[in-house]
C-alpha cells in the first residue's frame, strides 16, 4: 500500500479536498474523545495556497494530510492537523506526513522553533524521533493568535484554568539552534 501513496505539498489542485480533509480530522476526534482544534475551510485551503500543507494521495483518494503555520514573527513552526484515514493507518503514513511537514518547515524557515500538541502517542513518538523534545507550554509561542486556536477544542478550559500552563496535550519542540549546539558535542 505505502508504494501507491504520494506524499506531496498541496496547492491550487487539492482544493477539492479540503471538506474529505475536515470530515476526516473531525470524525477522528470524536471516535479518540480528544480535543482537536477545529478550522475552517477557508483556513485549510489558504495553507494549501500558501504552499504551507502537506497531503497523501492514493491514486486521487485521500489518504493524509498536515499544515504548517508560523508564529511570533517566524520564531515559531508549529505542524498541525496531522490526520491520516483509518484505512491507511499502520503502515508508516503518519510518519511519512509528518517528515514531509518538518523538511517543509525547515526549507521555509530554517532558524524557527518548529512545534506541536498533541494527545496522541503515535504522534509524540513520531517527533522525538525528529529530534523535538517534550517542553512546558511556556517554551512554547505566546503569540495570542496560536492559542486563541485551541478555543474550539473541547478541553480548552483546562488550558484556561491553569493560565496555559498545561492541558490533556503534550507540548513538543525541535529547536534547530540546539540541535546545531547537541551536534558539535557529538
Amino acid at each position: 500500500m505505502e508504494d501507491t501513496i504520494e506524499v506531496i505539498v498541496a496547492s491550487e489542485k487539492h482544493l477539492s479536498y479540503v471538506e474529505t480533509i475536515l470530515d476526516t480530522i473531525e470524525k477522528a476526534a470524536k471516535v479518540r474523545g480528544t480535543g482537536i482544534a477545529k478550522r475552517s475551510p477557508e483556513y485549510v485551503k489558504q495553507k494549501m495556497l500558501e504552499g504551507k500543507a502537506i497531503i497523501a494521495l492514493d491514486g486521487d483518494k485521500f489518504a493524509g494530510f498536515c499544515y504548517i503555520e508560523s508564529w511570533s514573527n517566524k520564531q515559531f513552526v508549529a505542524n498541525s492537523g496531522l490526520i491520516v484515514v483509518e484505512a491507511y493507518r499502520g503502515h508508516g503514513l503518519a510518519k511519512r506526513i509528518k517528515r514531509k511537514a518538518f523538511e517543509l518547515s525547515r526549507s521555509r524557515f530554517p532558524d524557527a522553533k518548529i512545534f506541536g500538541l498533541t494527545t496522541g502517542l503515535a504522534v509524540m513518538k513520531i517527533n522525538s524521533e525528529l529530534g523535538y523534545r517534550p517542553v512546558t507550554f511556556s517554551e512554547l509561542t505566546d503569540d495570542e493568535a496560536f492559542w486563541k486556536g485551541c478555543q474550539s477544542c473541547v478541553n480548552y478550559d483546562i488550558l484556561q484554568r491553569t493560565n496555559r500552563r498545561m492541558c490533556l496535550c503534550t507540548g513538543m519542540l525541535f529547536d534547530p539552534h540546539a540541535e546545531e549546539h547537541h551536534s558539535e558535542n557529538k
